[in-house]
């Protein structure tokens, strides 16, 4: 993963993208939990042990589904943009070892802290911040989501953070999170425009986002990857903003944001006459309709974690991407 939330699975691929929040109605009172109406009382997202329960749940499902390549597995701890990516890592896996994972190690993730915005309304959200025992020295970060007291916590967003880049989250005496609204003004852009904004630079350039990996790198990447002797490669970039793809932003200590958002890219290699499109892999082909004869375009879902300051340029601090199906031509 009647509300629009997106595609509840499409999900999944990309061998990199894994290696490389949301609800309750609950209100903790001295004489113990009392039912309140959510959609309307300012209230912590989770409690830390219900955030902790979501965390384990998670990583349970993960790893039942990596050993056996079988989404189905955790597709209820899943949605949004990292339900996209790893469902189609999980379909591609299977496509080729129907048996399992031949290389399943279990994902420990340890060290776990819980960034949990207080709030009015639905979807409730929380930030689980923790070490794991893939994807080196970095830091996972997860975003919770729930849109129902009864509804089973799910990751929507993860990216990669180095230790000394996480976002330094601001919380007020009592320990709860500030969450920034989508159409926020006091931010140089908008939470809810940063994902249309991201697109519109990689195809234009400008000034909006600090030059960096996912950034200024990344468009000189692909223009030099353009032309080559023999193919040609055409980019698409779309925000992707509604239901569980919608960004979650949260206050940063030096009063901007902190804000994950999802987008979508295409890439579209075509042959030269009496050339043809170099051979994908194997995980490619898992996830290719049609023959490639001339052409083969790829479709990617990548969700970001940008610090988006009151003023100023925004920083893109990590990026997760999988490729979710292609197209032979």
């Amino acid at each position: 993963m009647s509300r629009d939330r997106g595609p509840r699975r499409p999900r999944r691929l990309g061998k990199h993208a894994l290696v490389a929040a949301s609800a309750t109605a609950l209100s903790l009172t001295a004489s113990g939990c009392v039912v309140v109406h959510g959609e309307r009382e300012v209230l912590p997202s989770a409690t830390r042990a219900e955030a902790a329960k979501a965390l384990q749940g998670f990583t349970s499902a993960y790893n039942a589904a990596d050993k056996a390549y079988d989404a189905s597995l955790d597709a209820e701890h899943t949605t949004g943009a990292l339900a996209a990516i790893d469902s189609a890592r999980l379909k591609a896996g299977r496509t080729n070892h129907p048996d399992g994972n031949p290389s399943h190690a279990p994902l420990k993730l340890t060290d776990a802290r819980y960034t949990i915005p207080k709030k009015a309304g639905w979807p409730r959200w929380f930030v689980a911040d923790a070490k794991a025992n893939k994807g080196g020295e970095a830091r996972w970060l997860l975003v919770f989501t729930r849109h129902g007291q009864e509804e089973t916590w799910q990751a929507a967003y993860l990216t990669l953070v180095a230790p000394d880049k996480v976002p330094r989250f601001k919380t007020g005496a009592d320990g709860w999170a500030e969450a920034v609204p989508a159409n926020s003004t006091d931010v140089a852009v908008p939470p809810g425009d940063l994902s249309k904004g991201y697109t519109t630079y990689l195809k234009n350039g400008g000034d909006a986002f600090a030059d960096g990996v996912h950034t200024s790198s990344w468009r000189q990447l692909r223009e030099k990857r353009a032309i080559r002797p023999g193919l040609v490669t055409q980019y698409i970039d779309e925000p992707l903003t509604g239901g569980d793809y919608a960004p979650l932003a949260l206050r940063t200590q030096d009063g901007g944001a902190a804000v994950f958002f999802t987008t979508r890219h295409y890439e579209k290699q075509t042959a030269a006459r009496g050339a043809s499109v170099p051979t994908p892999n194997k995980d490619v082909l898992a996830l290719t309709d049609g023959e490639i004869k001339q052409s083969l375009t790829m479709e990617f879902v990548s969700n970001e974690l940008a610090l988006d300051p009151a003023d100023g340029p925004v920083s893109i601090l990590g990026r997760v991407q999988g490729m979710t199906s292609a197209k032979g031509e």
